[in-house]
């Protein structure tokens, strides 16, 4: 039976069957750090478990989407990934950033669901550029830089891909990518630069602001 969609904040299907337990007061603050989260999740608390989802589940989701170009694949490698997290979060190291460690579960499992060929037809990575109050030449350029920037990112190589989204689009820094991927930070530099450069030359003069 499929399970809920991380988005939500209902996490029952984290359970064995056993009433799960409740966060303890204090760890229903927004305020409260991963690693106390953590802890907690370790402990059987699925709850504290559940606002770490909150906390992530949507940056998740995105890497996920960098990967495999859909947004129902994606959804299914995330709630994998988060699936994964829980069974090992006891061997979470608390005193490391929990981000890249959950985000690096994440990309694997969406790398293994495309290895093994079980994606549904690609979509377009890029979101949609156009507006309402755009008129038609606005709209059809629009459309044109869209459409070229889906099929430059269709051409990298799948990790310079990752690496340009998550660097570009969602803002993270090279060391946070290098966590996720399991590759050293210059590594992931080396991916940006090279992606960069095949995306202007893809663009051509669309691609000026990316120099």
């Amino acid at each position: 039976m499929k399970t809920p969609a991380v988005r939500t904040r209902d996490t029952t299907y984290l359970s064995t069957g056993q009433r799960p337990q409740r966060a303890e007061p204090s760890l229903r603050n927004s305020d409260v750090e991963d690693p106390e989260l953590a802890r907690a999740a370790a402990r059987g608390d699925s709850d504290a478990f559940g606002h770490l989802i909150d906390r992530h589940g949507m940056a998740a989701r995105r890497a996920a989407r960098a990967i495999l170009r859909d947004d129902d694949d994606a959804d299914d490698a995330v709630q994998e990934g988060m699936l994964a997290a829980w069974r090992a979060i006891d061997r979470y190291d608390v005193t490391r950033p929990f981000r890249p460690w959950l985000m690096r579960i994440v990309v694997n499992a969406a790398l293994d669901a495309r290895r093994r060929g079980r994606v549904r037809h690609a979509e377009p990575i890029a979101e949609t550029l156009e507006s309402p109050g755009l008129g038609p030449d606005r709209r059809a350029e629009a459309s044109l830089l869209r459409a070229r920037i889906d099929a430059g990112l269709a051409q990298l190589p799948e990790r310079q891909r990752i690496a340009l989204v998550l660097f570009d689009a969602e803002g993270w820094g090279h060391a946070e990518i290098a966590a996720s991927l399991g590759v050293p930070e210059g590594t992931v530099r080396s991916y940006v630069f090279h992606a960069r450069r095949a995306m202007r030359r893809v663009l051509g003069t669309l691609a000026e602001g990316m120099k």
